[in-house]
């Protein structure tokens, strides 16, 4: 697989990469073998610490120092391994072009996107500065941002994820590179821009007769764009072959973890008939009636959340849902007291959020647990695992020092983590065990109401299930209501009791979850529902065509 075919772009043979840190030499690829043919997708899966980022940045040029490169890389006849910086400059967006994660790192916060854009153009191409701008502007439309020329003076602040994924694709293709490689380029978006990001990137290849390598840990991402799959683990390639056939028939465990962790839509005919709800329901522990949130005032008032209403009750999960702008977020902050309604309603445990005052506020927000996106910025770095899980019992005086210790180890097992983790410090820790470290923290004043917001969306798929486990887990036993914001609804399809799907920062549709997201009514939920990639290369053939025929229609 690493021997050069005529046809070959980019292949890589026996290639290895240490890192040299003060513990020692840590060895992060081993043995890899890829041969890149012109024209073609090829998807390097696998979770994180497999290698698959490591092994494409040494082919981009870009892993630190501490880095050792051994074997070779050719660019056509170029070896990239030991090739100068001045050398590697010239390649990278001309010839060998990568889309970030997180396009928020690949765009300077201090230029506008014309800015930038034109200075990209100009440094690889021989245009005058008007010449840039007509091209950045084209560039834009190509990628599907609406408003191209008023984009030129926006800062990347001023655009979603979304929007600003798009700009960082069309920096990649705006030289016609040859290879472009792209790095979990749909990780954090919803799943309509994910589904656009997809089309986008097929696009460059049917077109403009691009060469792709998407790396990814999201086996439904692959199913929907790659030719070919290569699957890592600890470094090394474990399998590979053609897209269907990995789907169809793979031969190594892991390869069926990664494919069966993907959290899916049932198929209505797959889902049973829902039991009746019970003749006497139980008091909600949350109620949320006629919520609205308007910022600013007179004509440049813009309400983010308009009449939003729902009621939770203890031991169920509710889904939160929608794209960027929706109002997820805002609503989030309102039930957390971060954030102060316009309008309307929320009602925590009986009481009205807005008119619980001093000592009594600060105990019913203590029955309010939060469970953030990102555990690496929710926790502070410099506090061990007990501490951490401590906090909110410090805060709010709960007990005495050993019956917070005690809290701390029941809450740790309570995640099925070791107590011999509580002396350890976050970056000790995995993201997923991070994770249990907050859902930890979040449930340690065992509280009735917790706030799940995107929980999932910075991890793994395998690891994802499991913390969404563990949460549906932990319901069942603890008896606390969940809201649960996602823009992933296939997180949702696997552990919600009802959900409630906003547009707009209005309620598009709501219900029992199976029933909204198995038979959607709205035609928005409907458009969510045909976006979310399944792990079946063929079904989701089936399911593009449907979708692009639909948006054509």
């Amino acid at each position: 697989m690493g021997e050069a075919t005529r046809d070959s772009v980019l292949s890589f043979a026996d290639v290895s990469v240490d890192f040299t840190t003060e513990r020692g030499t840590v060895a992060a690829v081993r043995g890899f073998d890829l041969d890149v043919r012109e024209g073609e997708i090829v998807a390097v899966v696998g979770e994180s610490g497999s290698g698959k980022s490591v092994s494409m940045r040494a082919a981009m040029g870009l892993l630190p120092p501490s880095a050792t490169v051994r074997g070779q890389i050719r660019f056509g006849d170029t070896d990239l391994v030991g090739l100068d910086e001045s050398r590697f400059s010239t390649l990278r967006g001309k010839d060998l072009a990568m889309i970030f994660q997180e396009p928020s790192v690949a765009l300077s916060p201090v230029y506008s996107i014309g800015q930038q854009l034109v200075e990209t153009f100009r440094l690889h191409q021989d245009m005058s500065r008007s010449e840039s701008r007509a091209y950045a502007v084209e560039m834009l439309e190509s990628v599907g941002l609406p408003d191209a020329e008023k984009r030129l003076k926006s800062f990347p602040h001023q655009l979603s994820g979304g929007q600003k994924q798009r700009v960082t694709i069309a920096m990649a293709l705006a030289m016609r590179p040859k290879v472009i490689i792209a790095d979990e380029p749909t990780t954090a978006l919803d799943v309509t821009v994910q589904a656009a990001v997809l089309d986008l990137l097929r696009e460059c290849r049917d077109q403009h007769g691009s060469t792709i390598v998407l790396i990814t840990h999201n086996m439904g991402v692959v199913a929907d764009l790659a030719d070919r799959v290569v699957v890592m683990k600890d470094g090394r390639i474990i399998e590979h072959g053609y897209t269907e056939q990995i789907f169809a028939a793979p031969t190594e465990q892991y390869t069926r973890e990664l494919i069966a962790a993907v959290p899916t839509i049932p198929e209505p005919s797959s889902v049973k008939a829902a039991e009746p709800d019970p003749k006497t329901p139980a008091t909600p522990v949350l109620s949320v009636d006629n919520l609205r949130v308007t910022y600013g005032s007179g004509r440049h008032a813009v309400t983010a959340v308009d009449g939003v209403s729902f009621a939770l009750a203890p031991g169920r999960l509710l889904g939160l849902v929608g794209e960027s702008g929706s109002g997820k977020s805002t609503i989030a902050q309102c039930l957390t007291g971060l954030l102060t309604p316009t309008d309307g309603t929320i009602t925590l445990l009986g009481q009205d959020l807005a008119r619980v005052k001093g000592r009594a506020r600060r105990q019913l927000t203590g029955s309010l647990g939060v469970v953030f996106q990102d555990p690496r910025a929710s926790i502070y770095p410099r506090r061990t695992v007990a501490e951490a899980i401590r906090e909110p019992l410090d805060i709010h005086h709960v007990g005495t020092a050993k019956s917070r210790a005690e809290r701390v180890a029941t809450m740790l097992d309570a995640v099925h983590l070791p107590t011999s983790f509580a002396e350890r410090f976050p970056h000790e820790l995995s993201g997923g065990q991070r994770q249990r470290v907050a859902i930890a923290r979040a449930l340690a004043m065992d509280p009735a109401l917790v706030i799940a917001d995107e929980p999932t969306s910075a991890l793994d798929v395998s690891v994802q299930a499991h913390v969404i486990e563990l949460l549906r887990e932990l319901i069942g036993e603890l008896g606390f209501g969940c809201v649960l914001i996602s823009h992933d609804l296939g997180v949702v399809a696997t552990v919600a009791d009802d959900i409630v799907v906003l547009q707009s920062g209005s309620v598009a549709e709501s219900g029992r979850a199976r029933d909204v997201l198995t038979n959607p009514a709205s035609p928005y939920t409907q458009q969510l529902v045909a976006s979310v990639p399944v792990p079946d290369p063929i079904v989701q053939r089936r399911r593009r065509s449907e979708r692009l025929i639909g948006a054509s229609a």
